[in-house]
């Protein structure tokens, strides 16, 4: 997964958006949550936040926040968590630790939207499976038609398996035209 300046992208999000815009279409409300900490459990996390606090002394809670979090995470852990980017780490107390926990293992907000068909890297639909003769690529309906790649109802996971059917289905249909 990847954070970009329009949102998130990436592998998991482009698998996850086969589900998520039906749901976004019926104006479903759909949430996202990122564990920004996940080699680490949360008793560890606390341990380790109350060392980074205790060894910072009267460094600010910026600073702690630039070995835990990206640069434009920064700001929207700021204003989350209501703490001020001033405040000594001395001056932090149990519960804003406890909070700032929670957010790096739950970091959560609301999905709003997805990039339009013109921006599209994955698309579904097309010519239904049961229409096609996967032996030939040959249209059952229409004699003498084949159809190959992403013009077929057929979509995978993301790594190359599209392109993989893509080729495949291809190579058939080219073999078998006559």
């Amino acid at each position: 997964m990847l954070l970009a300046d329009f949102g998130l992208t990436g592998p998991i999000i482009l698998s996850l958006s086969k589900h998520a815009a039906p749901l976004l279409k019926e104006k479903k409300q759909l949430k996202v949550s990122i564990d920004l900490k996940p080699a680490i459990d949360h008793e560890k996390l606390d341990e380790r936040l109350k060392r980074e606090i205790d060894k910072g002394g009267k460094k600010y809670f910026k600073n702690l926040l630039k070995n835990l979090l990206p640069a434009k995470l920064i700001p929207v852990f700021i204003e989350k968590l209501g703490i001020p980017e001033d405040k000594k780490l001395n001056q932090i107390n149990s519960e804003e630790r406890k909070k700032l926990k929670i957010l790096l293992k739950d970091f959560q907000f609301e999905v709003s939207g997805y990039k339009s068909f013109n921006q599209a890297i994955i698309t579904s639909g097309g010519v239904d499976l049961r229409e096609v003769n996967p032996k030939t690529m040959e249209s059952r309906i229409v004699s003498g038609l084949y159809f190959a790649g992403e013009v077929l109802d057929l979509d995978a996971d993301t790594g190359g398996f599209n392109l993989q059917a893509t080729f495949s289905t291809g190579y058939l249909a080219g073999k078998n035209v006559n």
